[in-house]
């Protein structure tokens, strides 16, 4: 699989992602359960007029953003960093930086989101978490992609959040996925998209430290001809407890969804319950 890597890594972004396309329809074809959890998301969301209206595009978005990530872990930060060709909403970083606190970007699975903290790494150090993969190929990947110069990466575990901690008093960014369906204990049945979703509560407890709060997400251009790297506030500055916090994060993550819904991962299994977590409230 490393080989295979290699080799997609030297192809042209365009040609990834059209077979990326044809990868996401095979996914579709081929696998009832990835088809039910795409529908089913999109419908809950959307609406089913606009869910059919997307389908097509959500399919093939969900498969170039697999055939995408030999180029962007594979190839030099320069190189990686080159293909964001447009950007909007740098002056948010600027401000931030100027005021001296540290930053707290919120990246959903949505777009290209593994250039994100490659791309903000060229500007200044950022650590980023991640949740350590099963198999070990896929481990060492990673590792090997997202080990830039100023990139650091802290396993989804205690010693990681005190990373992450450590990064914001020192006036640093750190970046995550907070649509990521965590593990027992580590989450809470939150609202999202109108269903109960169980939702982490690390990213809103960072957001406690007084660190700035910027959305991020790279949507996919046509063609391969790059990325638009949109950087935004949250529609309402945070406030409230834990729960309070990461429930306004998850509409904030909704509005990001609603301005490029066809790229976003439906397929993941975001409502998932977790084994030891008890089901969630009724009327929730």
């Amino acid at each position: 699989m490393i080989l295979l890597f290699r080799f997609l890594s030297h192809l042209p972004l365009s040609w990834l992602h059209a077979l990326g396309a044809a990868l996401g329809w095979l996914a579709w074809l081929f696998s009832p359960t990835y088809r039910r959890h795409m529908r089913e998301n999109m419908v809950l969301a959307l609406g089913e007029d606009e869910a059919r209206r997307l389908r097509s595009s959500a399919i093939a978005n969900a498969g170039r953003s697999s055939l995408e990530l030999p180029k962007i872990w594979l190839r030099p930060l320069e190189e990686t960093a080159a293909r964001v060709v447009k950007v909007s909403g740098w002056d948010l970083v600027e401000a931030a930086t100027r005021e001296g606190k540290g930053i707290v970007y919120l990246t959903p699975h949505l777009g290209c989101f593994e250039v994100t903290a490659q791309y903000l790494s060229t500007y200044a150090p950022i650590t980023v978490l991640y949740r350590p993969p099963k198999q070990a190929w896929l481990q060492a990947m990673i590792e090997a992609g997202r080990a830039r110069a100023q990139l650091r990466i802290a396993a989804a575990d205690l010693g990681g959040v005190r990373a992450l901690l450590k990064a914001l008093q020192r006036g640093e960014a750190v970046g995550m996925l907070p649509d990521q369906a965590p593990r027992v204990g580590e989450g809470v049945w939150l609202d999202f998209f109108g269903k109960p979703a169980y939702t982490m509560t690390l990213a809103a407890r960072l957001t406690e430290s007084g660190a700035a709060v910027i959305m991020v997400w790279a949507e996919r251009l046509a063609g391969g001809a790059g990325y638009h790297f949109h950087l935004q506030l949250p529609t309402q500055a945070l406030s409230g407890d834990t729960g309070q916090r990461a429930q306004q994060i998850s509409h904030e993550i909704e509005l990001l969804i609603r301005q490029c819904p066809q790229q976003y991962l439906w397929a993941y299994n975001r409502y998932k319950r977790p084994r030891g977590v008890a089901a969630p409230q009724e009327g929730l």
